[in-house]
């Protein structure tokens, strides 16, 4: 296991220091989308969870703050950052329920079954390949344009139980390649507009569906979360301060 280099990673706290965190200084960090979609996760205790792209561990460990019971596993493809989720989850003290597997979501993982969890849930990269400048530190480059929407899906579907959930957040012009490659497989879908400010367009959503789900599709009222001022709305600062589920 890569062991990350001294002097090359913060030491943070999310969820009013519920959640201690290493990560790394420059590059692909923490987000306040990470934890929304942690507190999205409709996972009930004694649940099986897996997160695919977990980078350090952001939000999986916010999930197992908020819904202690769980037992989580997260897939990453940067060795780094499996090093870091790995320091994340023992610095936590959540290593009875909670691991991190090296993996790449398009292959099969070693020690991930498919068809064996409850809810799965991922982050994916919000830009499809080649479509915008790369950015200039490797691993946030990676984590903004990996694998496009259709292996994301795929790669969800194949991990998930029949009648599983799954949950993502993404942007909201991957919509169409979103449902697209969920039709065939996945129905009961949910979509939750993310709203930056009052009079903005969304610019991100969640998405929840069902594995073999037949339920029509249920587009929720979205969720602002900046007040006019660039502070918070009080439920969501709850949900980014206090561990709490996101008001869907």
């Amino acid at each position: 296991m890569v062991e990350p280099v001294p002097g090359a990673t913060t030491r943070d706290a999310l969820l009013g220091g519920r959640v201690m965190l290493t990560q790394p200084r420059q590059g692909q960090r923490a987000s306040a989308d990470a934890v929304m979609l942690a507190a999205a996760v409709p996972a009930r205790r004694g649940q099986r969870v897996l997160e695919l792209g977990c980078g350090t561990g952001v939000a999986m460990l916010c999930l197992a703050a908020r819904l202690p019971g769980l037992c989580i596993d997260g897939v990453e493809i940067q060795p780094d950052l499996v090093a870091l989720a790995a320091r994340n989850i023992a610095a936590n003290g959540q290593e009875a329920s909670l691991r991190v597997l090296p993996g790449d979501i398009r292959e099969r993982i070693p020690g991930i079954a498919p068809n064996s969890y409850d809810q799965v849930f991922a982050n994916p990269p919000y830009f499809a390949p080649g479509a915008h400048r790369a950015a200039a530190d490797p691993g946030r480059a990676l984590a903004r344009q990996g694998a496009d929407s259709a292996a994301w899906v795929a790669a969800l579907l194949r991990h998930c139980k029949p009648g599983g959930r799954l949950t993502l957040i993404q942007r909201v012009e991957q919509l169409g390649a979103l449902l697209a490659a969920l039709a065939p497989k996945a129905g009961s879908i949910e979509l939750v507009p993310l709203f930056s400010k009052p009079g903005q367009p969304a610019k991100r959503l969640i998405l929840r569906a069902v594995k073999g789900g037949k339920a029509p599709l249920v587009l929720h009222p979205g969720l602002v979360l900046h007040q006019p001022d660039g502070s918070y709305f009080p439920e969501i600062d709850a949900v980014l301060r206090e561990g709490a589920a996101l008001p869907i």
